[in-house]
């Protein structure tokens, strides 16, 4: 086997081999062979850093917190801002009960346009 070291140029982004004298010389690039889906399979399975995963044992992740997540808050943040009961966001987001439709909706709104929500919930509350 024989290693080179190579880099691409910040200039043009260009790949280039670099000698030990430090002159560089394009390395013009070849095209991908074609590989099959079972030969994918056959090295990801070969692969010793990527061990086969049982999706049945996989926990699926609440978009509720993907959501909360995105938006870097706190659960006790998304609640205070969106005006959900912590204990409801938290049995959404641990699996132990799903959002109706209309919080599906409203979460969907949240995730539509997340300030314009809390601004349009701070004016509900300033006309109280």
């Amino acid at each position: 086997m024989t290693l080179i070291t190579a880099k691409i140029r910040k200039t043009d982004g260009k790949l280039v081999r670099v000698h030990k004298d430090g002159r560089e010389e394009r390395l013009k690039a070849r095209p991908p062979r074609p590989i099959s889906d079972d030969e994918i399979e056959k090295a990801a399975q070969s692969d010793p850093g990527n061990p086969p995963h049982d999706v049945s044992k996989m926990r699926k992740v609440a978009r509720v917190k993907t959501l909360r997540r995105s938006l870097n808050l706190t659960q006790e943040e998304f609640s205070s801002r969106y005006r959900i009961p912590l204990g409801t966001l938290r049995d959404w987001e641990q699996g132990r009960s799903e959002p109706d439709q209309p919080a599906r909706a409203y979460l969907a709104v949240i995730a539509g346009d997340p300030k314009g929500t809390q601004r349009a919930l701070n004016k509900t509350m300033e006309k109280a």
